[in-house]
């Protein structure tokens, strides 16, 4: 492609883990040419290519998208400031998850939503993963929605993000493992809840804990999923292989379970299923791997974005 009929794109918050991460994929991107960039405490300084500017200089005239990565509180003022100036945006914070204004840009469920917005709300990387391993199921009836479905995932550091913090100092999280927002009280359960309801017409309880782990990034959920009848692990492989046999950012495990090893660096979903021995009730346990700057932020942020300019959709993406 000709560098003149790249898409011209603007990024908000690019010194950030995810921010970085966006502004990697970008530049590298054979469809998109970054014509601004900005941070804060670093702007005048060079990342891959490109001279970071403060936020109240962002040349918002020059792009065609923007896409932001600044912090939740803070993103949904720019992104209003883009979408003033005529430019469709894809917001990567939390701000617009659970607003009307925006299309929930789970790519592989609300594509066709996705392909007509202005505005794009990146989901979490928490729901990320556990959307789209839970629909299949809601959207057939197949979860009791009497009994809870219990969520234990486990996230790389990078997932609190840069600002530094005592306790995601190296010395206290190196050799060791911990919940946190213990009590079902993260802040991303109304975001899935509210997904699981409009797109699998799920009315049932989530029970929903995260953990640290001792890694830089990547995400492993394990999803305890209560079932309205038995189902086989050749069975349920087979479910998962009818919706997403065509998805290639959507790996289905057969015969298997995916580890962080299959999903870093990629924008890739790996899902794999076991059936539950020795209850009285039917259950299905599924496991659930993706990376959280990429498939889990910004990597599903250009993904949605190639969606919404009618470029292929894995453009400028591993898979």
């Amino acid at each position: 492609m000709n560098i003149n009929s790249r898409v011209p794109v603007g990024v908000l918050g690019a010194s950030g883990y995810v921010g970085e991460e966006l502004l990697r994929l970008l530049t590298r991107h054979p469809g998109a040419s970054v014509v601004f960039a900005t941070a804060e405490s670093s702007a005048g300084e060079r990342r891959e290519g490109v001279d970071l500017v403060r936020i109240a200089d962002a040349p918002f005239p020059r792009a065609e998208i923007v896409l932001s990565a600044l912090p939740h509180g803070v993103s949904a003022r720019y992104v209003n400031e883009a979408r003033a100036a005529g430019k469709r945006t894809v917001d990567l914070s939390a701000d617009f998850r659970l607003s009307p204004e925006a299309v929930y840009g789970l790519t592989e469920v609300t594509r066709p939503r996705v392909a007509a917005a202005e505005l794009v709300a990146n989901p979490g990387c928490y729901p990320t993963a556990a959307l789209l391993a839970l629909l299949p199921l809601a959207q057939r009836g197949l979860i009791d929605q009497s009994r809870e479905v219990v969520i234990d995932a486990a996230s790389g550091v990078t997932g609190a993000g840069r600002t530094p913090k005592q306790e995601l100092l190296f010395g206290e999280v190196a050799e060791d493992f911990r919940a946190y927002a213990v009590g079902n009280e993260h802040r991303q359960l109304p975001e899935l809840l509210t997904t699981l309801a409009r797109e699998g017409g799920f009315a049932g309880d989530l029970v929903f804990t995260p953990h640290l782990l001792p890694v830089k990034r990547g995400i492993l959920e394990t999803i305890h999923v209560p079932l309205t009848r038995l189902l086989d692990r050749a069975t349920a492989e087979g479910i998962y292989e009818s919706v997403y046999h065509d998805e290639p950012c959507v790996m289905v495990m057969h015969g298997g379970l995916p580890s962080l090893k299959d999903v870093v660096h990629r924008n890739r979903v790996a899902i794999g299923v076991a059936a539950v021995a020795n209850v009285r009730r039917p259950r299905l346990t599924l496991i659930t791997a993706i990376d959280n700057l990429v498939k889990g932020a910004a990597g599903q942020a250009v993904q949605n974005m190639n969606v919404m300019l009618g470029l292929a959709e894995t453009t400028g993406l591993v898979c």
